[in-house]
């Protein structure tokens, strides 16, 4: 059996996940005194996702890519050569928690300022709400918000994508990619989202190279994590 699962994982154990409040957590000792399965893996949920991007869905044809997974927080994945990186010490590339405002908000990490407080799909939500005043809305709920009422929304969305384009711009810089591949439940709204995203990369272009890469949603959307743990073991 093999399980996705959001946060730092190492040998058979959740060693951070911030979003969840847990840490160091034993989940396949757990797991394995309840289940009759002999083998457990468990993989980082984004990790998963970019690997079934990559075999399956829209970064297929890219050797050098970056997976990114929007949703509660942020995670990724990177490709170089056709292959996953993987530190060593552990899964890596926690790329929600690279700091793009010093002394910003307070991230569940720890730190301040991190990419994942100002430009998670979980962010956006909670400002959509506080501007409707709704005490909940649902994905669909939301996308009907955006898509019919543009103008009551427009400088959360054009914040939102200012600050996603910040991170997209570091991580050009960092591995240049030839595409990037948007995930999570951000890939339900790329309709709306997506040219937007592209027209800031382009119009005020950050990047060292001047080059932007392909930019991408999910084709397997949030089933993308689940597909993805299928390939663990071949990877």
């Amino acid at each position: 059996m093999v399980l996705h699962l959001l946060g730092l994982i190492k040998d058979g154990v959740i060693i951070k996940a911030e979003n969840l409040g847990i840490e160091n957590f034993e989940i396949i000792k757990r797991l394995k005194a309840k289940l009759e399965y002999k083998e457990i893996y468990i993989r980082n949920d984004a990790k998963c996702a970019g690997l079934c991007e990559k075999t399956y869905g829209n970064l297929k044809g890219y050797d050098d890519c970056i997976f990114l997974c929007l949703g509660t927080g942020i995670g990724g994945a990177v490709f170089m050569g056709g292959n996953l990186l993987v530190p060593n010490n552990g899964e890596g590339f926690e790329i929600g928690h690279v700091v793009i405002k010093q002394d910003g908000i307070k991230c569940n990490c720890g730190n301040r300022g991190c990419f994942e407080r100002y430009a998670s799909m979980k962010l956006l939500r909670q400002n959509i709400k506080l501007r409707t005043n709704l005490e909940d809305i649902t994905g669909t709920e939301m996308y009907d918000l955006i898509k019919n009422d543009t103008d009551q929304f427009k400088d959360i969305i054009n914040e939102f994508l200012e600050n996603l384009k910040i991170g997209l711009t570091n991580y050009i810089n960092i591995f240049e990619p030839e595409a990037i591949c948007i995930g999570g439940s951000f890939a339900h709204y790329g309709d709306l989202l997506l040219d937007k995203l592209k027209e800031k990369m382009i119009k005020d272009n950050k990047t060292y190279s001047k080059r932007i890469p392909k930019i991408l949603t999910a084709k397997y959307e949030n089933d993308a994590g689940m597909i993805g743990a299928t390939l663990v073991l071949q990877k």
